[in-house]
């Protein structure tokens, strides 16, 4: 969790901050980053990053929560919350297309790959009993399937197809899946 003093950053400082902290997990696995090059990036003296964060693993859980939301608010502030087989595929598509340009979609496939198991977060459930049978089946296919994509991209359309003919059977004429 970041310090109280790095929220109360002017917002143009925390976004280079933010930046930096991009740019080196999206580049680096945790155990191969750097404090040196995250404050060369983001112009701050190596105090100030003790400052805003106990350590790099705090800085990366930051980054790695604000990162989770900003993807997940993106739809739901563009009015594109997903209601069918196809709106979920096509949601999981435009990510890993967007998110290379934000270097979102390197940082993902670097958690998947290396940091969780690294941070010991594998074996941790991230969706709990708040949402029905059917919405936690298809947000757990939806991200199965992103994963696999991240993984083994060279296989990125054949698992987009299996992933909107699995919804498809899961969510047979139902054309909206929401928590509960």
């Amino acid at each position: 969790m970041p310090s109280q003093t790095f929220l109360n950053l002017k917002p143009e400082k925390q976004a280079r901050i933010y930046a930096a902290l991009l740019a080196e997990f999206s580049a680096y696995p945790l155990a191969k980053a750097q404090v040196a090059r995250i404050v060369k990036e983001a112009q701050i003296a190596r105090g100030a990053f003790y400052k805003y964060f106990a350590d790099l693993n705090d800085a990366y859980q930051t980054l790695w929560r604000r990162s989770l939301h900003q993807i997940h608010s993106q739809e739901e502030l563009a009015g594109q919350l997903a209601q069918t087989p196809a709106d979920y595929t096509n949601q999981v598509r435009q990510f890993l297309t967007t998110g290379a340009q934000q270097g979102l979609r390197e940082l993902l496939r670097l958690h998947y790959s290396t940091n969780e198991a690294y941070l010991g977060l594998a074996a941790v459930p991230t969706m709990g009993p708040r949402f029905n049978a059917q919405t936690w089946a298809v947000m757990t296919l939806t991200h199965q399937a992103m994963k696999e994509c991240l993984m083994e991209p060279d296989r990125e359309g054949a698992i987009l197809t299996r992933l909107e003919q699995a919804l498809t059977a899961l969510m047979g004429g139902q054309v909206h899946v929401s928590g509960d």
